[in-house]
């Protein structure tokens, strides 16, 4: 038992630090990454997005220097802490060695390579779905009710750190209740634990109601503009591909605990597992949002294999499922992970046309491209950072004083607001995602505002009626990057706004604060402060 458990401990720490040696360093923090550390700067009990949970981490990214290595630290030891969990049920129920070896294939071969990479809450939100698990799971070995604490607080946790942590615990909820697990359900400090939870969980909650519930406003959003394009269908394939090297694990263990009358104890995970994913297709969720509920079963798989590997000709499975998990993984490692330069990267997806074939290269506007999505949302920042500030200093210092610099999108908004201040920037204004509720009135009003720098994706800017609101309307430069999402950005410089700009720029930003509440869910979204007709603009 010792030795097993110090090899989890060095497979742990193996996971923690691979990702560092593996991701080429020519690429920037995604820009996803950039909105999280921008609301590490705006403290809140809640944001348009996400629960605020994510934001203690940015912040503390911030308060250690904002580097690179900090910005990955995080979601690298969350996923570490995720395998330990992982591991320590294979421990409890007996497993050894190879258990744990197989367990901790899929965390550095799987889709967790990059989700354990990525500062996005999915890295809270794997980990405390595994703490849902494995407290319910440790108090049917023990009976301590420790664990159903343990268990409660990751609910709460989880529910701070994202919204879909609910689904997974309706899914546990309901799986007790179909499996009848009478010694969870007739337990009071099973439901004190639940009341723990959703009293960590109350004050985003109540932020939530004071701010008219943003979120639902959010979730329409993202169902009007990416989710109703998500295949069900796919979504389902893609719960296989995402872990294929581990598939026969995670499903082994599903059908251990579902079938086999060892595993009849947990019986529930199985019930919350399928409840879980049928919740979600009926959601049209994506496909990743599912990646919590395997490493749990990992653990019952791999168990289960090492127990029914352990005699004679059997054990040369181990060597199929070990090999068969190396070759395919390694194989997948230039695809969870940018290991190249985004040309050597593009040429070997060309060369081998793997990256084609799994979908890995299909965007969400469903068209293929020479890079994942997530790489292209990893380079071009720089280069959109450096030449805004050429722009910005190259007014005199009384302009300067009265320039506002406005980002199309949220992903602008936040690179600009990350690299901005050693650029020296003043702060980044949008009306996209939780930026909105940075603008300040007085900003809002534009009183003392007389020059505007827009960077935009709308490459048909200048084409736009709200030009004429303007005394001068010139495009300075632009994003060059080919492989970077915001190639052909716009950086445009504005002078000399309108007294009717001023009045309709103030307008429709409280327009836009108004219409993403709950309440205003269902006008017509006013993405951007000025439309032309057809289109809805951003400023």
């Amino acid at each position: 038992m010792r030795k097993a458990s110090y090899l989890l401990y060095f497979l742990a720490l193996v996971k923690l630090i691979l990702p560092f040696f593996l991701q080429n360093g020519v690429y920037e923090p995604h820009r996803d990454e950039f909105l999280y550390l921008a609301e590490g700067r705006h403290m809140a009990w809640g944001y348009m997005e996400v629960p605020p949970l994510l934001s203690i981490f940015a912040w503390l990214t911030h308060v250690f220097g904002g580097g690179v290595f900090w910005i990955k630290f995080w979601p690298s030891l969350f996923g570490a802490l995720t395998f330990l969990l992982t591991g320590k049920i294979i421990l409890s129920l007996g497993g050894r060695g190879f258990a744990l070896l197989l367990a901790w294939l899929p965390f550095i071969f799987g889709v967790y390579l990059r989700m354990n990479f990525l500062f996005q809450p999915n890295f809270l939100e794997i980990f405390f779905w595994t703490g849902m698990a494995y407290g319910l799971i440790r108090y049917q070995q023990t009976s301590a009710t420790r664990f159903l604490y343990q268990a409660g607080v990751s609910f709460g946790l989880g529910m701070m750190s994202k919204y879909s942590v609910s689904f997974y615990a309706i899914g546990l909820m309901l799986g007790l209740v179909l499996a009848w697990d009478r010694k969870v359900l007739t337990n009071r400090h099973f439901y004190v634990a639940l009341v723990l939870g959703l009293l960590i969980f109350l004050p985003n909650f109540i932020w939530q109601w004071l701010n008219g519930f943003p979120v639902i406003f959010h979730m329409r959003e993202l169902e009007r503009t990416q989710l109703q394009y998500v295949s069900q269908k796919d979504f389902l394939i893609d719960q296989l591909m995402y872990n294929i090297c581990a598939a026969a694990v995670w499903i082994a263990g599903l059908i251990w605990i579902a079938f086999y009358k060892e595993g009849k104890s947990y019986r529930f995970i199985a019930w919350a597992y399928v409840i879980t994913l049928g919740l979600l297709v009926l959601a049209h969720a994506k496909s990743y949002y599912s990646m919590g509920a395997y490493p749990v079963l990992f653990a019952f798989g791999a168990y289960a294999i090492e127990k029914g590997t352990r005699k004679g000709y059997s054990r040369i499975w181990r060597f199929v499922l070990v090999i068969n998990a190396l070759l395919i993984g390694y194989a997948a490692i230039p695809i969870d992970l940018p290991i190249l330069p985004p040309q050597s990267l593009a040429n070997y997806y060309a060369r081998t046309g793997t990256a084609k074939k799994v979908g890995a290269l299909h965007w969400e506007d469903l068209q293929d491209h020479p890079l994942p999505q997530d790489f292209s949302d990893m380079q071009g920042w720089k280069e959109m950072t450096a030449k805004t500030a050429k722009v910005y200093q190259s007014l005199d210092s009384s302009e300067r004083a009265h320039t506002m610099i406005f980002a199309d999108n949220y992903g602008q908004a936040a690179s600009l607001s990350y690299y901005g201040p050693g650029a020296g920037l003043p702060e980044i204004y949008s009306t996209e995602a939780t930026f909105l509720y940075w603008i300040p009135d007085s900003i809002a009003r534009l009183d003392k505002i007389d020059a505007f720098i827009l960077v935009t994706d709308d490459h048909q800017e200048m084409e736009h009626p709200f030009i004429h609101e303007f005394q001068s309307a010139q495009l300075m430069d632009s994003v060059t990057n080919p492989f970077a999402r915001e190639v052909g950005s716009y950086i445009i410089l504005f002078k000399g706004p309108s007294d009717n700009f001023r009045k309709e720029f103030q307008q429709k930003v409280q327009h836009y604060k108004d219409a993403s509440t709950a309440k205003g869910a269902n006008d017509q979204s006013p993405i951007g402060a000025l439309k032309s007709p057809g289109r809805q603009k951003r400023i």
